[in-house]
């Protein structure tokens, strides 16, 4: 039986699967950046996943199914996630950088199919990959093991996933104080980061440790402007979702227990519509 969200967050080990998940959103960062900024933020995750499932969902017989243009501007538009110009300029991103490719034959041919390259295949299999690893420390599953034997399961549990987050306004709308990171550019990237690096074992009953950071240096991995990255942190820290203790020579970052919580809140959604898909797929 699958866990439900409700499931998730009652489970004390929960937080232990959400900095493993981070940590390996982190590690295929560093592996391709620019891929990796495809699910960077809450829009373009969106975007992203709802483009792949089209295209997972593309019947030969039916030539108004599959991914185009048209009908990735009306599943986003119609759930006022982006406009319609945003939708075409981000299709004409992945065009650029060939993360994307026309179907054999659609160059001629309206409305023109597209289709993920191999590169993309590969980078949504490791976020499903990811997920469901999380989800094994949880129980001792074998989630994992069962999709990388049967990896063509991806095509039937991608766009059961995407549509459930699609559709549920508590994914699309992240709590205030998680929305601030992940509506702005990079900013699931930097969470990600932030949360793979929490320290678990301290006791303080409102802050968990993140450590020092180079606020220099990760806005230069994360190819955003060192202000940008300074303002986000500086309105973070007057909501009290972050701060720095400055008792050390290097001061120390802190994240909220209360941020922690409502991003664990917010992750089990997704979490519990990958298991959800993942029973599904395997019945």
């Amino acid at each position: 039986m699958p866990f439900s969200a409700e499931d998730l967050v009652a489970n004390p080990q929960f937080i232990l699967a959400i900095r493993f998940h981070a940590g390996r959103m982190r590690g295929m960062f560093d592996a391709g950046p620019r891929l990796a900024r495809l699910l960077a933020s809450q829009q373009r995750w969106l975007l992203t996943q709802t483009a792949f499932a089209l295209a997972m969902e593309r019947d030969p017989a039916d030539p108004a199914s599959g991914f185009t243009a048209v009908r990735l501007t009306g599943e986003i538009t119609s759930r006022k996630v982006a406009s319609r110009n945003t939708v075409l300029s981000f299709i004409d991103e992945l065009f650029t950088y060939r993360f994307i490719a026309y179907e054999p034959g659609a160059e001629r041919r309206r409305p023109r199919q597209f289709e993920p390259a191999e590169i993309s295949h590969q980078a949504m299999f490791g976020w499903l990959v990811s997920n469901l690893g999380a989800l094994d420390l949880l129980d001792g599953g074998n989630r994992v093991a069962h999709v990388e034997a049967h990896p063509e399961l991806i095509r039937i549990m991608q766009p059961r996933i995407a549509r459930n987050c699609l559709q549920d306004p508590q994914w699309r709308e992240p709590s205030e104080h998680v929305a601030l990171f992940l509506w702005n550019d990079a900013g699931g990237l930097i969470v990600d980061h932030l949360v793979s690096r929490i320290d678990l074992e301290g006791n303080d009953p409102d802050r968990v440790v993140v450590g020092h950071l180079d606020s220099r240096a990760l806005a230069a991995d994360f190819m955003i402007s060192r202000t940008h990255l300074q303002r986000l942190f500086a309105k973070a820290a007057q909501q009290g979702s972050l701060g720095w203790n400055a008792t050390d020579r290097k001061p120390v970052l802190w994240i909220s227990r209360s941020f922690v919580e409502q991003y664990s809140l917010w992750q089990a959604i997704k979490f519990a519509y990958v298991d959800e898909a993942f029973h599904w797929g395997t019945r």
